[in-house]
């Protein structure tokens, strides 16, 4: 199974992207834990190209594909933004992330350590034209 959305870059436009992971992974047998996690995860890989790569322009957009397997999920999300490499972001140190939140209210900054943790692999691809972030989760086969 594949299924496919074009999420234009609105940060409204987020809402669109839950219903649509939420309806593609209703088909598996995933815990309602785990089932969360991923559309957190997705979403927060789309929310950073939405809102950091693109500006909430809302003439671009991302692709997001769902491809369903017995062992495994895996999201591919593409646009024509600059490239950014989650790889090789350093993650902050979460006591400074507390720190300076209660110290200026600010948030962010825990949204890719978030995504790290929750996927097995991810996965980079670079073109001239286009930028693709594929999210990998196995699972377990009882």
């Amino acid at each position: 199974m594949k299924h496919e959305l074009r999420l234009y870059c609105e940060k409204t436009k987020l809402a669109d992207l839950r219903d649509f992971l939420i309806t593609e992974l209703s088909h598996s047998k995933l815990t309602d834990v785990l089932r969360n996690e991923l559309v957190l995860a997705v979403e927060e890989v789309c929310a950073n190209r939405i809102i950091h790569t693109h500006g909430c322009n809302p003439s671009s957009h991302l692709h997001v594909k769902v491809h369903q397997y017995d062992d495994r999920i895996i999201f591919e999300i593409t646009d024509n933004g600059e490239p950014f490499d989650i790889l090789d972001y350093k993650t902050p140190d979460l006591k400074e992330v507390i720190k300076d939140r209660q110290k200026n209210k600010a948030g962010g900054g825990v949204g890719i350590l978030l995504v790290k943790r929750i996927m097995d692999a991810i996965e980079i691809e670079t073109h001239p034209s286009w930028y693709m972030v594929r999210l990998i989760k196995q699972l377990n086969s009882k």
